[in-house]
């Protein structure tokens, strides 16, 4: 999966319902390139179904962690909205505190993980953050697929 590849989940993420030419448009690529990348991934099974659920979603990452998030001002509804797009988190919370949001991360990798960290700190309205690894799952409610 390359950064093409991400940046399409992460527009059908925020709506998968947009048209093909809309994603093409965004994207900077012809309809053809999104129909063929959109093909390549329901047929690899990295898109397993609509609204966009990975495989990636449905299979324990290799690496978890939780970090939590301070915003700034009132930037908290910006900084939500931006972090439902990665692929990689698997959740979004607000809360309260010292902390604004707690956010659940999965990546394949720690060098995987501290790349995604960058790319959350850069989000605007992001102050600070601190990240906590998860060794281990002994419950957990959520379905599986």
């Amino acid at each position: 999966m390359d950064d093409l590849d991400r940046n399409l989940i992460t527009l059908l993420r925020h709506d998968c319902r947009r048209p093909v030419s809309d994603l093409a448009a965004l994207l900077k690529v012809s309809r053809a390139t999104v129909r063929a990348r959109l093909d390549r991934l329901e047929r690899d099974g990295e898109i397993i179904g609509y609204t966009v659920v990975l495989r990636a979603d449905s299979q324990p990452a290799a690496v978890r962690a939780i970090t939590l998030i301070a915003v700034e001002g009132r930037r908290a509804g910006d900084v939500i909205d931006a972090l439902k797009g990665f692929a990689e988190i698997t959740s979004v919370h607000t809360t309260v505190g010292a902390w604004d949001i707690v956010a659940e991360l999965s990546a394949g990798s720690l060098p995987e993980l501290d790349d995604l960290l960058r790319r959350v700190r850069l989000v605007p309205g992001v102050t600070t953050s601190e990240t906590h690894l998860l060794l281990s799952t002994p419950r957990s409610a959520r379905a599986r697929l």
